[in-house]
């Protein structure tokens, strides 16, 4: 029988065609390492050989990828003496993959210090190891002191900072939605016996208030109940004169009365005071800095500065003769040595410095000071031009304190600014309110004005501002809460007496409706107790932080303490709005 052909001997194998070739044919030809051939050392090993010779770590492409069955090895026993035992010490510390590179674990730590919180996170998807090194609690320790948050804690004080920072985040979150959507409760701060309000100052959430019946008296915001310490007077014969000014910060309270005494304070403890003197004359100014134990009085021509010594006696640090009556007076925050003092005399600004005579700031003739502000290192006033006659507008001047020089001039309004704030401003911006009834905040780098707010119906009177938020107090008692950015109203409370206190933070909001007139309409006598209270002034307090407010417990309705020995007096106080009891 004849032969058959190869191709048609299998059917099958014709149709599918030729075979494939073998693996070894089908792929080119790979160069293959003899076996003798010593295995490519890791890049970091030849960085340190070129180190050990005496050569630069010149720059070079990435290193050759390490094979897939190849241990990362220590090194040991390929070179000399000196480069195992390089190895053998980098080897000892936990390290971590970088591609193709082992880090220690600290070096690493220092490269993940430079990213944020997205970065970190899509870091944590990388590998076990890298997450571990991206949920460091000193990477989140440090984005959380970044951000502003839990800065007067230590690393050790949480166990989670990720968890610490995210947090805060939602509270910062809730917080800024409760304001924008007025989302909290407001109570009322009165005292009955103590007649008409006439000053108001607070700190940190403590308020002090001073009436016409010379009583002082203190609250304690951060607490459900308010309770503060009692201020007593020094016991004098007769009606005790009006309070003119008060004055708190985180250690000391301080009243000045009509008749020129001023009275000293513990915050912290009351009851009796700690010191006590007379100027002969009223007081034009009294001045406490938000920290330190100084007290800056300015009565008639005189500006005198109070300090304690080391042993708790005080003493008069200096006194200093100005030739016009003092209308401003601050004293510097923050500052080394001896207290420094910034007064306003009509159109002269003096810087007063214990040690040192008085110098003149600034000082035109014919152009007197409207407002004053001052923060650490520079100083910030409105001045009032004859614009009707040299065509010039009002403008506020930005002073450094230091070298006693002109930063800056802002402002171009036909009205006089009556209020300014430097030292609650965010870093270099600038807040003020006129006459015109119109908010500024301005950039004090470019000098020009960031926003500009119609506000009220009769002009300005507080104004005060933070990163994302303006509140400002009116003439006419009304208190407004703008959106910065936007330059929209959020919303506004009103009072009937002019706005003379505002403060704020986080969570807070202060507010003081002073009155102008000390003997209210319908009273008979001075002592005549039954006049309406729409004529004694108020003090409102807000807090938006819903969570801290005792909702499941007592309800915040009744403020009194039941001590009051007046009969009269039950200090209710309800809560705004209504439907929230």
């Amino acid at each position: 029988m004849a032969a058959v052909p190869a191709e048609l001997g299998r059917p099958e194998e014709a149709e599918r065609g030729p075979k494939r070739p073998r693996r070894e044919e089908r792929r080119p030809q790979e160069e293959r390492r003899p076996r003798d051939e010593p295995p490519a050392e890791p890049g970091y090993l030849a960085l340190a050989r070129r180190l050990l010779a005496g050569g630069s770590p010149a720059l070079r492409g990435p290193a050759p990828a390490r094979p897939a069955g190849q241990p990362a090895g220590d090194g040991a026993g390929d070179g000399d003496d000196l480069l195992g035992q390089l190895i053998r010490d980098l080897n000892e510390i936990n390290e971590v993959p970088f591609f193709d590179v082992q880090l220690p674990y600290e070096l690493a730590l220092k490269i993940f210090q430079y990213l944020g919180k997205a970065e970190l996170g899509r870091c944590a998807q990388v590998s076990r190891t890298w997450k571990v090194l991206a949920e460091d609690q000193v990477l989140w320790y440090r984005l959380c002191q970044e951000e502003g948050f839990l800065l007067d804690r230590s690393i050790s004080d949480q166990s989670c900072w990720k968890l610490a920072l995210k947090t805060c985040r939602a509270r910062e979150h809730t917080l800024k939605y409760n304001w924008k959507n007025r989302i909290g409760a407001v109570s009322q701060l009165r005292y009955e016996p103590g007649k008409i309000l006439c000053d108001v100052h607070s700190c940190e959430g403590v308020v002090i208030a001073g009436y016409t019946s010379g009583e002082v008296r203190l609250w304690d915001t951060r607490t459900w109940d308010y309770t503060a310490p009692a201020l007593e007077g020094v016991p004098e014969p007769g009606p005790r004169p009006h309070v003119s000014f008060v004055r708190i910060n985180s250690s000391l309270a301080v009243a000045a009365h009509e008749d020129g005494t001023i009275t000293v304070w513990n915050a912290l403890l009351g009851q009796e005071p700690i010191h006590h003197y007379q100027h002969n004359q009223r007081l034009q100014a009294l001045a406490l800095g938000p920290e330190g134990a100084a007290v800056a009085t300015a009565s008639g021509f005189e500006v005198r500065l109070e300090t304690p010594r080391d042993t708790g006696f005080w003493q008069t640090t200096a006194t200093f003769e100005i030739q016009k009556l003092v209308n401003f007076l601050n004293l510097v925050p923050d500052v080394s040595g001896g207290a420094v003092a910034v007064a306003a005399a009509e159109d002269i600004v003096y810087l007063l410095k214990a040690e040192d005579p008085g110098k003149v700031l600034h000082s035109v003739y014919g152009q007197p000071v409207t407002c004053l502000d001052v923060s650490a290192h520079e100083a910030a006033f409105g001045i009032k031009t004859f614009g009707w006659l040299l065509n010039e507008p009002n403008q506020i001047l930005l002073y450094n304190l230091e070298t006693n020089q002109c930063l800056t001039k802002v402002g171009n309004s036909i009205g006089d600014f009556t209020c300014v704030n430097l030292h609650a401003s965010p870093p270099h911006m600038l807040v003020a309110g006129n006459k015109d009834r119109r908010v500024r905040v301005w950039d004090l780098r470019s000098g020009e004005a960031v926003c500009s707010l119609y506000a009220h119906q009769l002009g300005l009177s507080a104004v005060q501002m933070d990163d994302w938020k303006v509140v400002s107090g009116g003439e006419e008692g009304l208190v407004c809460v703008w959106d910065q950015r936007m330059g929209t109203k959020l919303w506004e409370m009103h009072a009937r007496h002019p706005v003379r206190h505002l403060w704020f933070n986080s969570h807070s909001l202060i507010t003081a409706n002073i009155p102008e007139e000390r003997s209210p309409r319908g009273s008979s006598t001075d002592d005549d107790l039954a006049v309406h209270r729409k004529y004694r002034g108020i003090i409102y307090s807000y807090e938006f932080w819903v969570e801290q407010l005792p909702g499941e417990g007592v309800l915040p309705i009744c403020r009194s303490s039941y001590a009051e020995p007046t009969g009269y007096n039950y200090n209710i106080g309800l809560a705004v709005p209504y439907d929230s009891i």
